[in-house]
């Protein structure tokens, strides 16, 4: 049996997040699978989430959902090829860790930033080599952007920052595609 490469993908499970955002999440799903990877994620079936795993599903991929027995109380679960159940979101966000070839960064809330970054600081320690990326459609992550800037303008982290994550304004973004199709080398 050949590997299975995974894209680690965070969003909210809001279903306030605006349709355009799920629609274009929903086609990261479908370019995901035509990609020949699989899906790992927080397993929610609403927003960003729900939406990439209906693109993953729709364009006949593998969709890993990973939850907490407890989240059931907050959000839907989708119904996943494989479900994980764990005990605390550190597992969660560990699990999805361990399994990701690629990390995107879909609109989302706080839960998208604490994942986003966390993984930053993994490849900023060295302990992740894969490659991160920001989806930021039609300018959601601009203020973190800023943000960033910021942090380094108060040498609170380094200019080099930048080089290890991607930034991309859409799913079609030809370097979003290229490092999707380059994991399996």
């Amino acid at each position: 049996m050949s590997k299975r490469y995974f894209a680690c993908v965070y969003g909210g499970a809001s279903e306030k997040i605006a349709d355009e955002h799920k629609k274009a999440v929903e086609r990261l799903g479908e370019i995901i699978a035509e990609s020949n990877l699989s899906l790992v994620y927080g397993a929610g079936a609403t927003g960003c989430m729900g939406a990439v795993a209906r693109g993953v599903k729709k364009a006949g991929g593998f969709v890993m959902g990973i939850t907490p027995d407890f989240i059931e109380s907050f959000e839907e679960i989708f119904d996943c090829d494989n479900t994980v159940k764990v005990d605390t979101m550190a597992e969660r966000k560990t699990l999805m860790e361990k399994h990701a070839d690629v990390f995107i960064i879909a609109p989302g809330g706080i839960g998208t930033m604490d994942e986003f970054f966390q993984v930053l600081t993994l490849k900023y320690l060295e302990r992740t080599d894969a490659p991160i990326v920001v989806l930021n459609l039609n300018g959601f992550y601009d203020g973190l952007m800023v943000l960033m800037e910021s942090l380094i303008k108060n040498n609170a982290v380094y200019r080099e920052v930048h080089s290890l994550f991607e930034v991309v304004d859409s799913v079609e973004d030809e370097k979003l595609k290229k490092i999707l199709k380059d994991i399996q080398k």
